[in-house]
């Protein structure tokens, strides 16, 4: 007891961003720390409803003493399948303090996806919702109980699992190489893959927060789901540094406008289609929002003419990350800084190491584009039970330095700069010459009746491939397919030229926001609908 009360005393006086200094530490001591301190200091908000500190303090103790009573030992899994709230965030943040591993799922995967994940992680439990279950299917859970987050029906309700308030947890060690996360990628084709992120992968992402103007008087929305790394780059932070979450569950760009100047919201997390739809908002002007500090975007490209309109119309820093789940390396710009570098995602972050490699995994000399490989102290340990994937996705250097491939094709400028071309998989060859389909899609950008677009290549038994563009056009902007597949064909080279356009009301996205392009070339049909055919050579 003794040494206890002298703990709790000595995390009382030291200065709050000492812990963050240190090599390692753990998030769910971080808001001990911040219960103890300012209790009152508001963590989650969700709609009318809000928790602070020393309530969310509470529920992470009341769900480890939970799994704990359950026979839960550090290194087991969970799974959640469920729409973002409160009840989510706590859950997840108590079974990290409890050395539980957390598989946060994406509800939209499908049922037949979802029950493969379930069972590859190996989850005891699954914490779900009633949009969550239905997703799920009968047999989602693949055995494992079930703990309804809304207390409907689909499960035990969550109120009536937890422990009562008051019940001391046994305390755990985390150390830095346990699993923290397993987040799955690619599960909506074939296969999916459980990425394995540790928890001294998480604090290093953690400590990076300070560069980005993160403290207590933090106020970040967040508009995307707690399942993907996107979100969670920016909610851990948050919370590490005792700032307010503002979840907001379901992006509008109007409601999410109102919550910015309602909380007077300081950091954010969009995805490029959001900030996309924000500029396009006929009301966007006549909101507040000085308070920003930091906009981050990721997961997507982002054009540079959409950067440049953020940055004249929205305060404060705009910052891009590019990396993968999977770690590796990343690039940041920070456009605010290098606004004529907008056409590039950045250089590599401090102790990263990006290279670019040929196809033959021989690193390519500067000026010449390769497949992005990246190396840092923020890489997943591996592919979660699938040691052969793990292999593919790695690339050592003749030192035998480990990176992990990104599939994406690039080039540095001469001042360190990283252009994207496109995913490795997404590019066509076209009658022997390689045509990158971004190329393409910045063209067609820049036509004004063009609201957005995306190219894929599609079989040609002329060409082998052809390039075909989807095309959602601009409100009330009128104009035939042939007009502007004939408009785009002239402004590229022969060897470029689009074969088919065909318009759409709206492309085909991940909940985060990435453009599906599996999807487009699976659906296309030759010479229907509105698609118009052209030569592509």
């Amino acid at each position: 007891m003794l040494i206890t009360m002298l703990a709790n005393r000595l995390i009382t006086i030291l200065p709050m961003n000492k812990p963050l200094e240190t090599e390692f530490g753990t998030i769910a001591d971080l808001i001990r720390q911040y219960a103890m301190r300012s209790p009152q200091q508001r963590a989650l908000v969700q709609g009318a409803r809000s928790v602070d500190y020393a309530a969310l303090n509470t529920l992470m103790d009341r769900t480890v003493c939970a799994l704990q009573r359950d026979g839960f030992h550090p290194g087991d899994v969970i799974a959640i399948c469920a729409d973002m709230s409160i009840e989510y965030a706590a859950i997840f943040l108590g079974a990290l303090r409890a050395g539980i591993v957390v598989a946060p799922l994406a509800p939209g995967s499908g049922a037949g996806s979802l029950q493969r994940m379930v069972q590859d992680a190996q989850a005891k439990l699954v914490f779900t919702d009633a949009p969550g279950a239905e997703s799920m299917g009968p047999a989602g859970a693949q055995g494992a109980p079930r703990i309804a987050l809304d207390n409907t029906a689909v499960g035990h309700a969550l109120d009536r699992w937890l422990v009562e308030a008051g019940g001391k947890p046994v305390p755990v060690v985390v150390q830095p190489d346990w699993p923290f996360n397993i987040i799955y990628s690619s599960g909506t084709t074939g296969e999916p893959k459980g990425i394995v992120q540790s928890h001294g992968m998480r604090w290093t992402h953690v400590r990076r927060g300070a560069a980005y103007h993160y403290d207590t008087n933090t106020v970040t929305i967040l508009s995307t789901p707690l399942y993907s790394n996107t979100t969670l780059v920016v909610f851990f932070p948050t919370l590490s540094f005792g700032g307010t979450i503002v979840l907001m569950p379901k992006f509008d760009a109007l409601g999410y406008l109102a919550l910015a100047q309602t909380h007077r919201a300081t950091h954010t997390m969009l995805v490029p289609v959001q900030y996309q739809r924000l500029m396009a908002h006929p009301d966007f002007d006549r909101f507040d929002l000085s308070s920003y500090r930091v906009k981050f975007s990721t997961s997507a490209p982002f054009g540079a003419a959409i950067k440049a309109e953020v940055l004249k119309r929205w305060p404060g820093a705009l910052v891009e990350f590019y990396g993968m789940t999977e770690g590796g390396g990343t690039c940041i710009l920070e456009a605010h800084a290098h606004p004529d570098k907008l056409h590039t995602v950045g250089r590599p972050a401090d102790g990263h190491d990006i290279r670019l490699i040929d196809d033959n995994d021989v690193e390519v000399g500067l000026g010449q584009a390769g497949e992005v490989v990246g190396h840092s102290g923020g890489m997943m340990s591996g592919y979660h039970g699938q040691p052969d994937k793990t292999r593919k996705a790695e690339w050592f250097d003749p030192q035998g330095k480990r990176f992990i491939r990104t599939g994406d094709i690039g080039r540095f400028d001469v001042d360190g700069f990283l252009t994207l071309f496109d995913r490795k998989k997404d590019m066509l060859i076209s009658g022997g010459f390689n045509v990158y389909p971004s190329d393409l899609e910045a063209v067609l950008r820049r036509h004004p009746s063009v609201f957005e677009a995306a190219v894929v290549g599609v079989p040609s038994q002329r060409w082998g491939e052809t390039p075909a563009a989807f095309v959602v056009l601009q409100p009330g902007q009128p104009m035939s397919a042939d007009e502007l597949l004939d408009w785009t064909n002239s402004q590229v080279g022969k060897t470029q030229r689009l074969g088919h356009l065909q318009f759409l009301n709206e492309l085909p996205r991940s909940p985060i926001g990435k453009v599906l392009k599996r999807e487009l070339r699976d659906g296309f049909q030759e010479n229907t609908g509105t698609a118009v055919s052209g030569s592509s050579n």
